[in-house]
């Protein structure tokens, strides 16, 4: 019992190296170094169970946490809420479920409906639910497939890795679900031969349709597409893309479904991604900075139309026979209602324009300076520089020379991230998503320590 109860640093890196299943990671050097254990975070810092702190430059490693560590309004919301009542199941309402419901919906014209769930995989797996239910209810099960774009990333359930365009993520974990059908990229700085040229964004939009029509139109049911492609190296879709994109599903009647998980909330600077491009989605889901991390929480929110096609009393398996646990969590809307407040009322979405800008203009002065980095793109508090060996080839560098930069940064007391064991031959990517809450102070410290890493590794 002395055990369970210490606070003793050795106690608990021993208590983790014994007990905990760690995410994304070999535990194998676990057994002759410490895993990483973080005690206490505020603002944009972190402080680990040696006392050291670290500026976080990654929102929680997975651009999570976008309104900042220690808020305590957050934690006083949820609190209050759940001693009034912690849960009730979906099949019935709550007034956070409901109220939250009616505040995010208020920041996305042309969409109505809100299905709560607990995590962005689960968020997506409903809508592909949705998407083959309406297929058997409204196309005699004909229009089922599901399109995704090579280097997306939708999830990490089964049902989401068949949609996942991350090659290395998906291995060893086939078979998948039949239906999904990947259509190309659009990362310019490397595109296809047969799109690449003058009108690339409109070209390699069209190539979408071109797999609709190999596979029929009348099979195909829906589209899914992040804003911005995240992990898969920060792709800032080119010009046209998206108007194309647009203009495709209309055309074919495919439901449009954007994966908001990680642009979600506030991300980019507007309240979701694809709000940066005048599209009309028919399908969003969002996780992550819903609740910036304090609650578990996601949504897949839909128009009108499409909640209406499981409107139905003459068919008793005609409505979404669907449910998530712990969607039925008050401490969730609870927590993001508060979030939401505290993006608003603080101007948070022009402190990421701005301080979007300046990071961007960092990252610019960066590759300028090293001819180790190709590229540098992103919108808002989001951004990615590419390593390449040389700038005319565009060879990437190694997966291990990209962790010898992020180690580096790392021990200058910085956090950020990169695309890892995700595409084969390509994870060479450095990410960076820092908290909506960003100073200037604060991306000048993260550039300033991937300036010197970048030096160290590089020369």
């Amino acid at each position: 019992m002395d055990t369970l109860l210490s606070n003793d640093p050795r106690a608990v890196i021993e208590a983790d190296r014994a007990h905990v299943w760690h995410h994304l990671v070999q535990h194998k050097p676990f057994e002759t170094t410490d895993p990483r254990i973080f005690v206490e975070g505020k603002g944009m810092r972190l402080w680990d169970i040696n006392g050291r702190e670290h500026l976080d430059a990654v929102s929680g490693a997975v651009w999570t946490v976008n309104v900042g560590y220690g808020r305590e309004s957050i934690a006083n919301a949820m609190r209050d809420q759940l001693i009034k009542l912690n849960y009730y199941a979906g099949a019935a309402g709550t007034v956070p479920g409901a109220q939250f419901a009616e505040r995010l919906i208020s920041t996305m014209p042309g969409l109505t409906r809100v299905f709560y769930a607990n995590s962005g995989s689960e968020a997506n797996e409903k809508a592909f639910k949705m998407v083959r239910q309406i297929a058997h209810k409204h196309h005699g099960g004909r229009k089922h497939k599901i399109l995704y774009r090579d280097r997306d990333y939708h999830g990490t359930t089964i049902g989401c890795l068949s949609a996942g365009g991350q090659d290395e993520r998906n291995a060893l974990y086939g078979p998948f679900a039949p239906g999904f059908v990947r259509v190309p990229h659009c990362l310019e700085y490397r595109a296809q031969p047969e799109y690449a040229g003058e009108n690339y964004g409109e070209r390699v939009a069209g190539a979408i349709e071109e797999v609709i029509l190999r596979e029929g139109p009348d099979t195909v049911g829906a589209l899914c597409l992040e804003p911005i492609t995240a992990g898969g190296g920060a792709i800032v879709p080119p010009r046209g893309y998206w108007e194309r994109v647009q203009e495709i599903c209309r055309k074919y009647d495919i439901l449009l479904h954007i994966d908001e998980v990680v642009c979600g909330m506030g991300r980019t600077g507007k309240w979701f991604g694809y709000q940066q491009y005048g599209i009309e989605p028919d399908i969003v889901t969002m996780a992550k900075g819903l609740a910036s991390g304090y609650a578990a929480i996601s949504c897949c929110v839909t128009t009108e139309r499409v909640f209406d096609m499981f409107k139905d009393d003459t068919d008793k398996l005609g409505y979404f026979r669907d449910i998530s646990t712990f969607g039925g969590c008050t401490g969730g809307p609870a927590a993001a209602l508060e979030n939401m407040r505290i993006i608003e009322e603080e101007g948070l979405l022009a402190n990421t324009v701005a301080m979007g800008e300046h990071l961007m203009a960092r990252l610019e002065d960066i590759r300028e300076r090293h001819p180790v980095v190709g590229e540098v793109r992103g919108k808002g508090l989001f951004a990615g520089a590419e390593l390449v060996k040389d700038r005319a080839t565009r060879e990437p560098v190694s997966e291990k020379e990209v962790a010898a930069v992020t180690g580096d940064v790392m021990a200058q007391g910085v956090i950020i991230g990169a695309s890892n064991r995700s595409m084969p031959g390509l994870n060479n990517t450095l990410l960076f998503a820092p908290a909506l809450i960003a100073t200037r102070d604060d991306i000048d410290a993260i550039a300033d320590a991937v300036d010197r890493a970048l030096t160290k590794v590089f020369g």
